[in-house]
Protein backbone atom coordinates (compact mmCIF):
# COMPACT_ATOMS: atom_id res chain seq x y z
CA UNK A 1 0.00 0.00 0.00
CA UNK A 2 1.07 3.50 -1.03
CA UNK A 3 1.98 5.92 1.94
CA UNK A 4 -0.57 8.09 0.77
CA UNK A 5 -3.82 6.51 0.74
CA UNK A 6 -7.21 7.44 -0.29
CA UNK A 7 -10.25 5.87 1.74
CA UNK A 8 -12.82 5.04 -1.02
CA UNK A 9 -16.72 3.31 -0.58
CA UNK A 10 -18.20 1.28 -3.23
CA UNK A 11 -21.67 1.20 -3.03
CA UNK A 12 -22.83 -2.42 -2.01
CA UNK A 13 -26.09 -3.72 -3.18
CA UNK A 14 -27.54 -2.80 -6.39
CA UNK A 15 -25.31 0.03 -7.52
CA UNK A 16 -21.84 -2.22 -6.76
CA UNK A 17 -21.71 -4.19 -10.01
CA UNK A 18 -22.79 -1.27 -12.10
CA UNK A 19 -20.17 0.90 -10.52
CA UNK A 20 -17.58 -1.99 -10.89
CA UNK A 21 -18.31 -1.81 -14.67
CA UNK A 22 -17.55 1.89 -15.10
CA UNK A 23 -14.74 2.11 -12.85
CA UNK A 24 -13.43 -0.94 -15.14
CA UNK A 25 -14.02 1.89 -18.44
CA UNK A 26 -12.21 4.25 -16.40
CA UNK A 27 -9.06 1.69 -15.76
CA UNK A 28 -9.80 0.78 -12.34
CA UNK A 29 -10.19 -2.86 -12.23
CA UNK A 30 -12.16 -3.42 -8.91
CA UNK A 31 -12.42 -7.42 -7.60
CA UNK A 32 -14.89 -8.29 -4.80
CA UNK A 33 -14.36 -11.33 -2.77
CA UNK A 34 -17.53 -13.10 -1.16
CA UNK A 35 -15.74 -13.27 2.08
CA UNK A 36 -14.47 -9.58 2.40
CA UNK A 37 -15.61 -5.72 2.72
CA UNK A 38 -12.90 -4.32 1.37
CA UNK A 39 -12.69 -4.93 -2.78
CA UNK A 40 -8.97 -4.70 -4.25
CA UNK A 41 -8.03 -2.50 -6.82
CA UNK A 42 -5.41 -2.07 -9.31
CA UNK A 43 -4.13 1.26 -8.02
CA UNK A 44 -1.99 0.67 -4.71
CA UNK A 45 -3.45 4.64 -3.98
CA UNK A 46 -6.93 3.61 -3.00
CA UNK A 47 -8.14 1.58 -0.49
CA UNK A 48 -11.97 0.29 -1.21
CA UNK A 49 -14.59 -0.18 1.66
CA UNK A 50 -17.74 -1.62 0.50
CA UNK A 51 -20.17 0.22 1.96
CA UNK A 52 -24.22 -0.01 1.58
CA UNK A 53 -25.26 3.43 -0.28
CA UNK A 54 -27.85 4.27 3.04
CA UNK A 55 -25.47 4.55 5.00
CA UNK A 56 -22.49 6.17 2.66
CA UNK A 57 -23.00 9.96 3.22
CA UNK A 58 -22.72 9.36 7.23
CA UNK A 59 -19.52 7.51 6.96
CA UNK A 60 -18.11 10.08 4.52
CA UNK A 61 -19.05 12.89 6.65
CA UNK A 62 -16.95 11.15 9.88
CA UNK A 63 -14.19 10.80 8.00
CA UNK A 64 -14.17 7.06 8.30
CA UNK A 65 -14.40 7.39 4.51
CA UNK A 66 -12.22 10.01 2.22
CA UNK A 67 -15.28 9.87 0.11
CA UNK A 68 -17.70 7.28 -1.70
CA UNK A 69 -20.24 6.83 -4.63
CA UNK A 70 -23.94 7.15 -3.87
CA UNK A 71 -27.49 8.17 -4.40
CA UNK A 72 -28.58 12.23 -4.23
CA UNK A 73 -31.39 10.23 -2.62
CA UNK A 74 -29.16 9.21 0.12
CA UNK A 75 -27.25 12.68 1.31
CA UNK A 76 -30.76 13.63 1.57
CA UNK A 77 -32.25 11.20 3.57
CA UNK A 78 -29.05 11.71 6.25
CA UNK A 79 -28.66 15.08 5.88
CA UNK A 80 -25.02 14.39 5.45
CA UNK A 81 -22.20 17.86 5.30
CA UNK A 82 -20.30 16.56 2.32
CA UNK A 83 -18.75 18.18 -0.34
CA UNK A 84 -20.12 17.03 -3.74
CA UNK A 85 -17.72 16.13 -6.47
CA UNK A 86 -19.44 15.00 -9.49
CA UNK A 87 -22.77 14.04 -10.86
CA UNK A 88 -22.64 10.16 -12.33
CA UNK A 89 -26.10 9.26 -13.74
CA UNK A 90 -26.11 5.51 -13.75
CA UNK A 91 -28.11 3.21 -12.20
CA UNK A 92 -28.65 -0.81 -12.14
CA UNK A 93 -31.06 -0.47 -14.66
CA UNK A 94 -30.73 2.82 -16.96
CA UNK A 95 -28.84 5.77 -17.55
CA UNK A 96 -32.24 7.76 -15.94
CA UNK A 97 -32.93 8.92 -12.86
CA UNK A 98 -34.42 7.29 -9.97
CA UNK A 99 -37.94 8.28 -8.71
CA UNK A 100 -38.73 8.45 -5.24
CA UNK A 101 -42.58 8.16 -5.48
CA UNK A 102 -46.11 8.32 -3.38
CA UNK A 103 -47.71 5.43 -4.18
CA UNK A 104 -51.82 3.95 -3.16
CA UNK A 105 -53.40 1.26 -4.29
CA UNK A 106 -55.66 1.34 -7.20
CA UNK A 107 -58.93 1.43 -5.50
CA UNK A 108 -57.34 3.91 -3.13
CA UNK A 109 -59.65 6.91 -2.25
CA UNK A 110 -56.61 9.18 -2.18
CA UNK A 111 -55.61 11.13 -5.11
CA UNK A 112 -52.99 13.77 -3.82
CA UNK A 113 -50.56 14.46 -0.74
CA UNK A 114 -53.67 16.03 1.43
CA UNK A 115 -55.72 12.97 1.27
CA UNK A 116 -52.58 11.41 3.48
CA UNK A 117 -53.46 13.82 6.56
CA UNK A 118 -53.86 11.50 9.61
CA UNK A 119 -52.77 8.38 7.67
CA UNK A 120 -49.88 5.96 7.88
CA UNK A 121 -46.98 5.70 4.91
CA UNK A 122 -44.17 3.10 5.31
CA UNK A 123 -40.95 3.69 3.53
CA UNK A 124 -37.27 3.15 3.59
CA UNK A 125 -36.68 7.20 3.33
CA UNK A 126 -38.47 8.49 6.51
CA UNK A 127 -36.26 11.80 6.29
CA UNK A 128 -37.11 12.62 2.60
CA UNK A 129 -41.01 11.53 3.40
CA UNK A 130 -41.02 13.56 6.44
CA UNK A 131 -39.82 16.30 4.78
CA UNK A 132 -42.42 15.97 1.95
CA UNK A 133 -45.06 16.20 3.86
CA UNK A 134 -43.95 18.71 6.07
CA UNK A 135 -43.57 20.84 2.76
CA UNK A 136 -47.88 19.52 1.75
CA UNK A 137 -48.18 21.04 5.63
CA UNK A 138 -49.57 17.49 6.09
CA UNK A 139 -49.28 15.49 9.32
CA UNK A 140 -48.86 11.44 9.09
CA UNK A 141 -46.90 8.64 10.84
CA UNK A 142 -44.49 8.09 8.72
CA UNK A 143 -43.00 4.39 9.35
CA UNK A 144 -39.26 2.69 8.64
CA UNK A 145 -40.00 -0.42 6.16
CA UNK A 146 -37.74 -3.27 5.98
CA UNK A 147 -38.43 -4.54 2.81
CA UNK A 148 -40.87 -5.78 0.59
CA UNK A 149 -42.30 -2.35 1.04
CA UNK A 150 -45.12 -2.95 -1.89
CA UNK A 151 -46.66 -5.14 -0.05
CA UNK A 152 -48.05 -3.23 2.84
CA UNK A 153 -51.02 -1.38 1.36
CA UNK A 154 -53.78 -1.35 2.38
CA UNK A 155 -53.70 -3.61 5.06
CA UNK A 156 -50.37 -2.29 6.74
CA UNK A 157 -50.23 1.24 5.45
CA UNK A 158 -52.31 3.87 3.54
CA UNK A 159 -49.54 4.55 1.35
CA UNK A 160 -46.05 4.19 0.56
CA UNK A 161 -42.87 6.08 -0.84
CA UNK A 162 -40.79 3.79 -3.00
CA UNK A 163 -37.89 4.38 -5.06
CA UNK A 164 -38.79 3.19 -9.02
CA UNK A 165 -36.69 2.90 -12.41
CA UNK A 166 -39.31 1.41 -14.69
CA UNK A 167 -42.46 1.38 -12.46
CA UNK A 168 -42.92 -2.33 -13.37
CA UNK A 169 -42.40 -3.65 -9.33
CA UNK A 170 -45.77 -1.30 -8.45
CA UNK A 171 -47.51 -2.03 -11.28
CA UNK A 172 -46.91 -5.40 -10.20
CA UNK A 173 -48.25 -4.90 -6.81
CA UNK A 174 -51.48 -2.89 -8.30
CA UNK A 175 -49.86 0.49 -6.96
CA UNK A 176 -50.64 3.26 -8.89
CA UNK A 177 -48.51 6.96 -7.98
CA UNK A 178 -49.95 9.69 -6.98
CA UNK A 179 -46.98 12.01 -6.83
CA UNK A 180 -42.98 12.44 -6.91
CA UNK A 181 -41.11 12.97 -4.02
CA UNK A 182 -37.46 13.15 -5.35
CA UNK A 183 -35.70 12.07 -8.34
CA UNK A 184 -32.07 11.36 -7.64
CA UNK A 185 -28.37 10.21 -9.70
CA UNK A 186 -25.58 8.69 -8.49
CA UNK A 187 -23.21 11.25 -7.16
CA UNK A 188 -19.46 10.72 -5.96
CA UNK A 189 -18.83 12.89 -2.52
CA UNK A 190 -16.01 13.55 -0.03
CA UNK A 191 -15.44 14.40 3.36
CA UNK A 192 -15.07 18.28 3.43
CA UNK A 193 -11.94 17.81 5.88
CA UNK A 194 -10.42 15.39 2.94
CA UNK A 195 -10.90 17.57 0.36
CA UNK A 196 -8.35 20.15 1.99
CA UNK A 197 -5.97 17.75 1.49
CA UNK A 198 -4.36 18.77 -2.23
CA UNK A 199 -3.23 15.34 -2.91
CA UNK A 200 -6.45 13.54 -1.90
CA UNK A 201 -8.67 16.22 -3.61
CA UNK A 202 -6.40 16.42 -7.05
CA UNK A 203 -6.51 12.59 -6.62
CA UNK A 204 -10.47 12.58 -6.43
CA UNK A 205 -10.84 14.94 -9.10
CA UNK A 206 -8.67 13.17 -11.22
CA UNK A 207 -10.89 9.63 -10.99
CA UNK A 208 -13.99 11.66 -11.74
CA UNK A 209 -12.60 13.22 -14.67
CA UNK A 210 -12.18 9.66 -15.77
CA UNK A 211 -15.18 8.03 -14.80
CA UNK A 212 -17.37 11.30 -16.48
CA UNK A 213 -15.37 10.42 -19.93
CA UNK A 214 -16.58 7.00 -19.78
CA UNK A 215 -20.26 8.29 -19.15
CA UNK A 216 -19.93 11.06 -21.68
CA UNK A 217 -18.96 8.68 -24.61
CA UNK A 218 -21.57 6.17 -23.86
CA UNK A 219 -23.93 5.90 -27.01
CA UNK A 220 -21.80 7.55 -29.40
CA UNK A 221 -19.16 6.25 -32.15
CA UNK A 222 -16.68 7.72 -34.15
CA UNK A 223 -17.02 8.16 -37.99
CA UNK A 224 -14.16 8.33 -40.25
CA UNK A 225 -14.66 8.91 -44.44
CA UNK A 226 -13.14 9.84 -47.70
CA UNK A 227 -14.86 12.70 -49.45
CA UNK A 228 -14.14 14.67 -52.40
CA UNK A 229 -13.67 18.35 -51.99
CA UNK A 230 -16.10 19.58 -54.35
CA UNK A 231 -18.59 17.39 -51.49
CA UNK A 232 -16.86 18.15 -48.92
CA UNK A 233 -19.79 21.20 -48.15
CA UNK A 234 -22.63 19.06 -48.45
CA UNK A 235 -21.28 16.61 -46.52
CA UNK A 236 -20.52 19.47 -43.53
CA UNK A 237 -24.18 20.81 -44.05
CA UNK A 238 -25.73 17.19 -43.59
CA UNK A 239 -22.88 15.62 -40.99
CA UNK A 240 -24.02 15.44 -37.20
CA UNK A 241 -21.14 16.00 -34.87
CA UNK A 242 -20.41 16.25 -31.25
CA UNK A 243 -18.56 19.38 -32.26
CA UNK A 244 -17.27 20.49 -35.29
CA UNK A 245 -15.76 17.18 -37.65
CA UNK A 246 -11.80 17.40 -38.28
CA UNK A 247 -11.22 17.05 -41.87
CA UNK A 248 -7.80 16.69 -43.34
CA UNK A 249 -5.89 16.76 -46.36
CA UNK A 250 -4.73 13.44 -47.98
CA UNK A 251 -1.91 12.76 -50.66
CA UNK A 252 -4.61 13.25 -53.50
CA UNK A 253 -5.47 16.92 -53.95
CA UNK A 254 -8.89 16.50 -54.53
CA UNK A 255 -9.78 14.76 -51.29
CA UNK A 256 -9.77 14.87 -47.95
CA UNK A 257 -10.69 12.66 -44.88
CA UNK A 258 -13.24 13.76 -42.49
CA UNK A 259 -13.70 12.20 -39.18
CA UNK A 260 -16.01 13.58 -36.19
CA UNK A 261 -17.98 11.71 -33.27
CA UNK A 262 -21.82 11.40 -33.63
CA UNK A 263 -24.55 9.76 -31.50
CA UNK A 264 -24.52 5.31 -32.06
CA UNK A 265 -28.29 5.43 -33.05
CA UNK A 266 -28.68 7.93 -35.56
CA UNK A 267 -25.65 5.44 -38.05
CA UNK A 268 -27.90 3.21 -39.59
CA UNK A 269 -29.87 6.31 -41.24
CA UNK A 270 -26.48 9.05 -41.71
CA UNK A 271 -24.59 6.43 -43.67
CA UNK A 272 -26.77 5.81 -46.05
CA UNK A 273 -26.64 9.55 -46.77
CA UNK A 274 -23.48 9.83 -46.70
CA UNK A 275 -22.46 7.60 -49.71
CA UNK A 276 -25.46 9.14 -51.60
CA UNK A 277 -23.68 12.67 -51.05
CA UNK A 278 -20.50 11.51 -52.10
CA UNK A 279 -18.68 9.89 -48.62
CA UNK A 280 -16.54 6.47 -49.78
CA UNK A 281 -14.31 4.42 -47.27
CA UNK A 282 -16.74 5.19 -44.11
CA UNK A 283 -15.22 3.38 -41.24
CA UNK A 284 -17.46 3.44 -37.66
CA UNK A 285 -15.24 3.07 -34.67
CA UNK A 286 -15.93 2.20 -30.91
CA UNK A 287 -15.59 5.29 -28.42
CA UNK A 288 -14.41 4.63 -24.56
CA UNK A 289 -13.97 8.03 -23.34
CA UNK A 290 -14.77 11.83 -24.16
CA UNK A 291 -12.30 14.14 -22.39
CA UNK A 292 -13.39 17.91 -22.57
Amino acid sequence: MSERTLKLGIPAGSLQDATAELFRKAGYNIKFSSRSYYPTIDDDEIECLLIRAQEMARYVENGILDAGITGFDWIQETQAEVTEICELVFSKVSRRPVRWVLCVPNDSPIQSVNDLEGKRIATEAVGLTEAYLKKHGVTAAVEFSWGATEVKPPRLADAIVEVTETGSSLRANDLRIVDEVLQSTTRMIANKTSMTDNWKSQKLQDIALMLKSCLAAEGKVGLMMNVRRSDLPTILRNLPALKDPTVASLADPDWVAVNTIIEESVVRTIVPELIANGANGIVEFPISKIID
